[in-house]
């Protein structure tokens, strides 16, 4: 039996050793909580948590009036936890219909082993809702929405290729949406996911995530109301030639801000994926052609500047002309005997042209080339663009000046012979062309804005004056007589050339390339436009069948810029403002509908529609859409309901919203 004392000793020991104890794991605690914690709290969270890259909403792009054209906005993504999933063979018959997706898809998806799978990323807000109602009603269990930027693009494939689209993970892929991707984006944040311990993650706590700053938004120099009188016109001629591919551009002279940039073919950037490589490429920029006889333009522009020619000095015609064993024929065939240049550059005679540019030479002809910016991109805020082919002149034959002086043995964009055009409606000047007018923050606050750019001054201002005079010759009196407007001066130059063989080779037979480049009105230019169509069918002279399309566009875009014609013998119909409008004069319901005489449309009632939707309105029942003003319709110069033979002139009045909005 133990005495008393042994049993303190015992006791004390056993204090003793459980002291220590206690003393040693405090220390081991203390140790681990602020020796080894924050090391240990960081390897727990690694093991208990993920990251991911959160993106907020790109910013706006609009017009250079403030009309959206492309918009961001969030949707939620269907993703799936195939462990939480009970039924994968039902559910994926179940979600395929509503996901407009195979079953066999849905079902890969889920049986792939992972713990977190995408099912369809940024749903359309109806079939979010769909799918909702479904997990609701079938109790399903391992599906979730994350909310996520989506692009749309609200007037389709207006400036397609100018705006190009954005990918699924919010990457711009084509046209400013890629070149201006860091500009627009928003701020990309890491959002860090709780996990449970099996490394699944907790999606309740995680995604219910509010974007931060948006990207900034961009205003373009297009003018959308341009754009779609353009768009209109190419699609109409395309279909009345038959061309294959087609481009038109206008541009301010002054400013060098593009107000309108169309490409045939086209597609819809909401559904770019639907369309092949071809219809996203942006033709104004990124294809190179020779211009044929626009480039006349140019050649002029030497030989008047360097003195090698005056417009009344006088030829002799014999309708060809042999150099270095090749001979170059008018391209009418015809000979046009003793000639004054004027009666040259009007009909487009090339054996004139050949020795004016023979006279210049090969070193000044392509100087004053890159003296109009050809041989080098532009430096346009759009992706792709071509620099186009200019010669080495210390390589080049007398064959080759000769074909050069004609608009051939030369390679250009469809910008860069706008760009030229421009210059010598602003007295010689070459700008930079520009489609980015301003960028502006979330709160609409200005960032940047962008002023003209002068390149330099190609030629005198004297010398443009004259070489404008002579181009105004050949709109009102030569080659280009389709193009004139009425009640308005423009000049410009027609061309017609030989496609290129793209194998290589000459030169394909029987293919060509349809242009006219203009500008005006003359005493003030206000703009500058090309129309270049590719590979017509039948007709395919630039004179007949482009230089019209030049003429329906500015009889139109002259009315939207409200510039009034010279003189009285035609009135532009004044602009009323909303002020000025009687009470009478405000368009009211449609009257009662008459009987329609065989062969007449009832014209329509067009009281608050855009312009796009007014024109599209008018022209689907063959009317003749005379835009005035910008906005939405307040007045048109015929009544609703009145029976109108197609082609009759309809007048339509537009207002700013803002203009119109009670007390705005």
């Amino acid at each position: 039996m133990a005495t008393p004392v042994s049993m303190q000793k015992r006791l004390a020991w056993f204090l003793t050793v459980t002291m220590l104890a206690i003393f040693g794991l405090a220390g081991r605690i203390a140790w681990i909580q602020f020796g080894e914690g924050q090391r240990l709290s960081t390897r727990v969270q690694d093991q208990l948590s993920e990251s991911r890259v959160m993106q907020s909403p790109r910013g706006t792009i609009y017009d250079r009036n403030g009309q959206q054209l492309a918009v961001s906005s969030l949707n939620k993504s269907l993703y799936a936890d195939p462990q939480e999933v009970k039924d994968i063979d039902g559910l994926s018959v179940l979600l395929a219909p509503v996901l407009g997706i195979t079953s066999a898809d849905i079902k890969e998806r889920l049986t792939d082993g992972a713990r977190f799978v995408w099912l369809k990323r940024t749903l359309e807000p109806d079939v979010a809702k769909a799918v909702s109602a479904l997990i609701k009603d079938q109790q399903l269990t391992g599906l979730g929405f994350i909310e996520e930027s989506k692009r749309y693009y609200p007037n389709d494939k207006l400036a397609a290729q100018v705006l190009g689209f954005v990918g699924t993970d919010d990457v711009g892929l084509e046209g400013l949406e890629m070149s201006l991707d860091k500009v627009i984006k928003g701020q990309v944040r890491k959002q860090v996911i709780d996990t449970d311990s099996y490394g699944t993650p907790i999606f309740q706590s995680i995604f219910s995530f509010i974007p931060e700053k948006k990207g900034r938004s961009i205003y373009l120099t297009i003018d959308s109301n341009i754009q779609y009188i353009v768009e209109r016109a190419l699609d109409a001629a395309m279909a009345k030639t038959g061309a294959k591919t087609g481009t038109i551009i206008i541009m301010q002279p002054k400013t060098g801000e593009i107000l309108a940039m169309a490409s045939r073919p086209t597609y819809n950037p909401n559904q770019f994926g639907s369309y092949s490589s071809e219809a996203w490429k942006n033709r104004a920029v990124s294809v190179v052609y020779e211009p044929g006889s626009t480039f006349k333009a140019i050649i002029t522009a030497a030989a008047l500047e360097e003195g090698k020619v005056r417009p009344d000095e006088r030829f002799i015609d014999k309708g060809y002309v042999e150099v270095s064993g090749r001979q170059i024929r008018n391209w009418s065939g015809e000979s046009y005997g003793n000639v004054p240049f004027t009666e040259i550059i009007k009909n487009s005679i090339n054996t004139g042209f050949v020795e004016v540019g023979l006279r210049v030479g090969a070193a000044k002809l392509t100087s004053y080339a890159r003296a109009f910016g050809f041989g080098k991109i532009t430096g346009i805020e759009l992706p792709g663009e071509a620099e186009g082919l200019l010669f080495d002149p210390r390589e080049m034959r007398d064959s080759d000046t000769a074909t050069m002086s004609i608009g051939q043995s030369v390679a250009v964009t469809p910008l860069q012979l706008t760009a030229a055009i421009a210059a010598i409606a602003n007295d010689g000047v070459l700008l930079k062309p520009r489609i980015i007018k301003e960028y502006r923050n979330e709160d609409g606050t200005l960032a940047e804005t962008f002023e003209p750019v002068v390149v330099r001054q190609a030629i005198t201002p004297e010398t443009a004056r004259t070489l404008t005079a002579l181009l105004e010759k050949v709109v009102h009196e030569g080659g280009g007589k389709l193009a004139a407007v009425k009640g308005y001066r423009f000049a410009g130059k027609t061309g017609t050339a030989e496609k290129l063989n793209p194998n290589g080779g000459g030169y394909l037979a029987g293919h060509y390339i349809a242009s006219f480049a203009g500008f005006g009105p003359v005493d003030d230019p206000q703009v500058a436009a090309l129309i270049v169509l590719d590979d017509p069918s039948g007709i395919y002279y630039g004179g007949t069948i482009a230089a019209p399309v030049f003429n329906d566009i500015m009889t139109q875009v002259m009315r939207v810029l409200n510039i009034h014609p010279d003189g009285d013998s035609y009135v532009l119909p004044p602009v009323k403002t909303v002020e000025s409008l009687a009470p009478s004069d405000v368009p009211t319901s449609p009257g009662p509908l008459q009987e329609v005489p065989y062969g007449q449309v009832l014209v329509p009632a067009l009281a608050g529609k855009s312009i796009r939707e007014a024109g599209g309105i008018l022209h689907e029942l063959g009317l003749t859409f005379v835009p005035v003003g910008t906005g939405i319709v307040v007045k048109q110069s015929v009544a609703p309901n009145t029976p109108a033979t197609p082609g009759t002139e309809i007048i339509v009045y537009f207002e700013s919203v803002n203009a119109i909005s009670p007390g705005g």
